[in-house]
């Protein structure tokens, strides 16, 4: 079997980081330490605690080689926790054996979209708490520039601050910008709203992309157990219907007229699969003429299916023959992630051991023709963060 991962500078475009524990800490006045996100050991677990309150443990979200799963066994501290997963010279390491590039870099602490951070109340400190983890992940990436991508922290929630950030982490090399997928979950005006235009022109401006990283929003209540089905059901029944969340998204962008507005503007779909797309888009096409779009909107000059080839991209990680289908379709559009280091994520422990990145890609690929296998697992993430 042909091993991709030698032939190919593979850009793994959805990671995260476990935030080291004094992110907020080194960043902020002494005074402040007890109110911004913090490490405390309770009852022999580090966990994440802001002004009392709880926000997650670091070994959730850092599980790519444990022997367990969630929430029965979990790495209890950092010693637990392997250091490529918090320390930059380590995950450069870490690419370095297995055979990736680089890799795009999201949060754990503050959500996938921003939105927890909201929780510390006082918008001053939650300002506070938002540049700080810009900052450490400016210096994070810093170590290997060109192979950990920084992904900037929007305070979408303030437009005006949200556009100076933009500003200030691109310049600081910054490569995108993460964004809530669901900002109606926090009281903000939907996705489809004119109210975000000046985020869109600042980064098309800036030449960056825009990710929508699933579970952006608010996860409200679907992890209440209400049917009794059991923790662990639960969570892979969420994990799964939460896909949904972006397919709302990518819609609110084509429907709402963003894509029409700002032609120029890459917009990622971050860790939502691929298998929906070549069916959501022949569906929007087929409302899009049979509906009274163009009633409405006589300014739209493409279909659904054709805003998204011009500027939409998909990630996937798991996916089989439903990402064939995707990448046979929309090749210029589909992007390869692994998800390291979170439960799902393609760097397994003992119990998954035929799930290792590199041979996942090298049964997925084989028979299709290099100049595709190189789209997907190089140049259409090179061309979106502006990688060689």
């Amino acid at each position: 079997m042909t091993d991709l991962f030698d032939r190919f500078a593979v850009i793994d475009v959805d990671t995260h980081l476990t935030e080291p524990a004094d992110v907020w800490t080194a960043r902020v006045p002494a005074a402040l330490h007890d109110r911004v996100p913090h490490i405390e050991r309770i009852d022999g677990q580090d966990v994440w605690v802001a002004d009392g309150n709880r926000l997650g443990a670091p070994g959730f979200y850092s599980m790519a080689g444990w022997d367990g799963v969630l929430p029965l066994s979990i790495p209890d501290t950092y010693d637990d926790i392997a250091p490529s997963m918090y320390d930059p010279s380590a995950r450069v390491a870490l690419l370095d054996e297995e055979g990736i590039a680089a890799q795009v870099l999201y949060p754990n602490v503050g959500g996938f979209g921003n939105g927890y951070f909201l929780r510390l109340g006082d918008r001053e400190l939650v300002r506070s708490c938002v540049r700080a983890y810009n900052d450490f992940l400016t210096d994070w990436c810093s170590v290997a520039p060109d192979r950990l991508v920084a992904v900037t922290a929007l305070p979408f929630w303030d437009v005006d601050e949200a556009v100076a950030e933009l500003h200030r982490c691109v310049a600081a090399g910054h490569r995108a910008v993460n964004f809530c997928n669901q900002p109606q979950d926090y009281g903000e005006p939907p996705l489809a709203h004119v109210h975000w235009d000046p985020i869109w022109a600042a980064a098309q401006e800036a030449g960056v992309s825009v990710s929508f990283h699933v579970g952006g929003g608010s996860m409200g209540t679907q992890f209440d157990d209400t049917a009794g089905m059991g923790w662990m059901t639960n969570f892979a029944k969420v994990s799964s219907l939460i896909f949904l969340d972006n397919i709302r998204c990518v819609t609110d962008l084509v429907f709402g007229g963003v894509c029409h507005r700002f032609p120029e503007l890459k917009l990622v779909s971050v860790e939502s699969g691929v298998g929906w797309i070549p069916g959501m888009l022949e569906t929007c096409d087929w409302q899009w003429r049979n509906g009274g779009v163009l009633d409405e909107h006589p300014e739209y000059d493409l279909l659904p299916s054709e805003y998204f080839e011009r500027q939409v991209y998909g990630c996937f990680w798991f996916e089989r023959g439903s990402a064939l289908e995707a990448i046979s379709r929309f090749p210029d559009n589909i992007l390869f992630e692994t998800d390291y280091p979170h439960p799902t994520c393609q760097h397994p422990g003992p119990r998954t051991p035929a799930q290792r990145p590199r041979d996942y890609a090298s049964e997925l690929f084989a028979g299709l023709p290099d100049e595709t296998v190189a789209k997907v697992l190089h140049d259409n993430a090179a061309r979106v963060y502006g990688l060689a």
